[in-house]
């Protein structure tokens, strides 16, 4: 049943593509991060849905004549220099070349399909139904896990679907900080009571569910967003009141295993995959540092650790960490463009919130602007701690950003004005024709004219 059910809904995505090409993008947006087909039993969970929505996709790219955004952009710029220094590293300096190809390859259509998102989505409409379908995908494991930690009292651990990104605890946890910002974005948009009120449930089972995964990380992670979240609120003390009530709550259900499994974090020096870290740390700077151009993805292997590593014996390898896997894997070249990339996505929302924060015609891009950085918090914080620098959620977030900023100024441009919105500018209009009656009125109201005196009270 659940085969035929993605069946279904791509196939009616993609007869749809040819005519609304960013239904195409919504469809590789919920396969690329909810990965339903893994939920599935039958033929879905080998079908290449990917491959044919992205054919499909670009096939109504270039055929149809819907309308497309500008492309180029600081950060696009950056992503396209990215791309070529990751497969420079794949195909001239990698340490493990297989390996390296198979993260170059998936890298590569990620990056592809945010070019197309960033072309496609070319209205408010749009942006809405694809930050709609980013939540949901991944806020769909969010609300599972929630009820399931509910129903066991914490005892067990939420996990992600295998063979995806977000399959550990860990990454998955990390999936969800970045979903509840959007979540509060939906509601901040949201007229209707009850579908507000579902969004409150949603963003309260995810942190439920964040919890549940026992990942430490994710526990530093959910205390910066928590934070970032009341510092971007518009009501922060009801929004402060919510968090703080929710947060202890969920607390005191937890039971002690895992108030014992957090405990560890203070004691990283005898814990063994804190240890684990270190190491890896240590590796990939040594990496960079002898070679610059970093050794390629994938290139943790024992051959890796013992040349470049202090220890020569460790059960697994991994960075557990986005900026050490990015310094190891593509030096101080690729490192270097994805924090320029962080810092121009940061500055960005930045500028939208302070543009658009006192305009209520665009009063929704200041709210996602804001939210976006929030879910940009949680990346960078628990991605300090997992090794999901190409994971494509992030750069989904960048292009949803571009997007926002795109129609933004394209509102402003169409009104001749870039900092005025049209209702600021209708307003001017009114209050300049107010001021002009009101120092030349017409000749009935003027003091002393017959009418002013026949309805002047005796």
């Amino acid at each position: 049943m659940r085969d035929i059910l993605i069946f279904a809904i791509v196939a009616y995505g993609l007869a749809q593509v040819f005519f609304r090409p960013h239904i195409g993008v919504y469809l590789w947006t919920w396969i690329s991060l909810m990965n339903p087909h893994r939920l599935a039993w039958g033929a879905a969970t080998s079908f290449p849905f990917a491959q044919v929505i992205g054919i499909v996709t670009l096939v109504g790219f270039f055929t149809g004549k819907a309308p497309k955004l500008k492309l180029w952009h600081a950060e696009t710029v950056v992503i396209a220099l990215l791309v070529f220094w990751v497969t420079m590293t794949t195909f001239v300096f990698a340490f493990n070349p297989k390996g390296a190809y198979e993260e170059w390859d998936r890298f590569i259509k990620i990056q592809i399909f945010i070019f197309l998102t960033v072309m496609l989505v070319s209205d408010k409409p749009k942006l809405d139904g694809l930050v709609w379908v980013m939540a949901l995908s991944v806020g769909f494991y969010g609300i599972k896990g929630g009820i399931f930690t509910l129903s066991t009292g914490g005892s067990g651990r939420v996990w992600g679907p295998e063979g995806s990104f977000i399959a550990g605890n860990n990454e998955l946890a990390l999936a969800l900080l970045m979903t509840v910002p959007l979540f509060r974005y939906l509601q901040l948009q949201e007229g209707r009571k009850w579908l507000r009120s579902l969004l409150t449930v949603a963003m309260i089972l995810c942190m439920l569910s964040i919890v549940g995964t026992q990942s430490r990380g994710a526990l530093l992670g959910i205390i910066a967003i928590g934070f970032f979240l009341w510092l971007k609120s518009r009501s922060k003390l009801g929004l402060g009141i919510l968090v703080l009530v929710v947060g202890i709550t969920i607390l005191l259900m937890m039971p002690e295993s895992w108030w014992a499994r957090m405990s560890t974090i203070k004691a990283y020096d005898e814990d063994s995959s804190a240890q684990g870290r270190l190491r890896a740390w240590v590796v990939a700077w040594n990496v960079a540092k002898g070679t610059f151009v970093g050794g390629g993805a994938n290139m943790w292997n024992l051959a890796t650790y013992e040349r470049y590593g202090s220890e020569s014996v460790v059960k697994a390898f991994d960075v557990h960490s986005i900026y050490f896997e990015m310094l190891g894997e593509q030096g101080f070249p690729g490192f270097f463009l994805f924090i320029l990339l962080g810092w121009l996505f940061w500055r960005r929302c930045s500028r939208m919130i302070k543009q658009c924060e006192n305009d209520p015609e665009n009063k929704w891009a200041a709210d996602l602007g804001a939210m976006l950085q929030v879910s940009f918090i949680g990346y960078a914080v628990s991605g300090a701690f997992l090794g999901l620098a190409y994971f494509d959620y992030y750069y989904d977030l960048i292009a949803v950003a571009l997007i926002a900023s795109q129609l933004v100024k394209s509102q402003a441009d169409a009104g001749g004005e870039t900092t005025i919105s049209g209702y600021h500018r209708e307003r001017r209009s009114a209050i300049g024709h107010a001021g002009a009656a009101a120092v030349h009125p017409p000749p009935d109201e003027r003091k002393g004219s017959a009418r002013f005196n026949r309805d002047r009270p005796k």
